[in-house]
């Protein structure tokens, strides 16, 4: 009898050990501003399907949706509010919760240098204490902006286009001479067949993704600006997360920031493709280079002293190269 009893307890303790193990195992409910087969969705899938086959046990990932189930600019809030968990999206798009979150794009630091330098504590601390949200890794990373146009500029000034844009580098545009206006990515195409704009502001790769290669004839060199992607968490489910959880999640950022290291090659094999497809490159007399390229970022820091005098002078000085 003894010897049953003692089977029956151990049998029920390794039930409860079982159990136990299983509880520890988390899933987060994730959602991407970018369109799943986009370039800006490419870490963040590998990511999920990295974490989820790793991850068995300790964390999950569940993939709620893209910019079709959630509008972009709403995304932030949703974190915010621990409406979704985990988000691949940019600062952009959440600058009027923290307008700092803009000093990402003005980054002309790498990321290990920010990690290292005590900006990434900085931006990181703004988010949790203005949006209850933790910025937990860039995904995209020495990516340039550029100007596209359907027709030849003639230098750095660019009066008389009418530039499809958004707010982080609506100031630059007009302090160059063109006429900034917001369209819609999902319309860009029809406007720029009828004539609506007369080309647009764009990373240096996706413009494929949207098919806008068919109207845009010149792409305009020196780019300007750190195209930023990254993976954001409500702070609320980050306080959840055991020492398990943190260092296996941690083990993940470190992984998927590696990646940036392609960067480069990418934009090199993409403007590539671009010149194939009939893009011309307009490159700036050298004269002129420094001179675009100060607009670019005085225009704006500005923005982000002018949102936050508070916080602009010790994030430009950990994130620019003191321009």
């Amino acid at each position: 009898m003894q010897k049953r009893t003692g089977v029956f307890v151990a049998s029920v303790l390794f039930s409860l050990v079982a159990t136990s193990a299983q509880g520890a195992e988390i899933t987060l409910r994730a959602i991407s501003a970018f369109g799943k087969d986009t370039f800006f969705s490419q870490r963040f899938n590998a990511f999920v399907e990295k974490v989820n086959a790793e991850g068995k046990g300790i964390m999950q990932i569940r993939v709620i949706g893209g910019p079709e189930s959630m509008p972009p600019f709403e995304v932030g809030n949703a974190v915010r509010a621990g409406v979704v968990d985990f988000a691949n999206s940019t600062g952009v798009f959440h600058a009027n919760m923290v307008p700092e979150a803009l000093a990402m794009t003005l980054a002309e630091k790498p990321m290990a240098e920010i990690r290292a330098n005590g900006g990434y504590a900085l931006l990181d601390g703004i988010h949790r204490q203005k949006a209850n949200m933790v910025w937990l890794a860039r995904v995209s990373d020495g990516l340039d902006y550029h100007i596209y146009t359907t027709k030849k500029p003639e230098g750095s000034d660019f009066s008389g286009f009418k530039l499809r844009s958004v707010p982080v580098y609506r100031a630059f545009f007009q302090s160059i001479g063109a006429a900034p206006l917001q369209v819609p990515p999902g319309e860009v195409y029809t406007a720029l067949e009828r004539g609506v704009v007369d080309g647009y502001g764009w990373p240096s790769v996706g413009m494929f993704d949207l098919g806008w290669q068919e109207k845009t004839k010149y792409r305009v060199e020196p780019g300007f600006y750190n195209v930023e992607v990254s993976f954001f968490m409500n702070q609320n489910t980050w306080k959840k997360l055991d020492a398990t959880q943190r260092a296996f999640l941690d083990k993940q950022v470190a992984w998927v920031e590696s990646q940036n290291a392609k960067d480069l090659a990418i934009a090199t094999d993409e403007k590539t493709r671009q010149a194939k497809a009939g893009i011309k490159t307009f490159a700036l007399p050298e004269s002129q280079v420094n001179l675009f390229r100060a607009k670019a970022y005085e225009a704006g820091w500005a923005g982000i002293e002018q949102a936050s005098p508070q916080n602009a002078q010790k994030l430009k000085a950990l994130f620019s190269n003191g321009r």
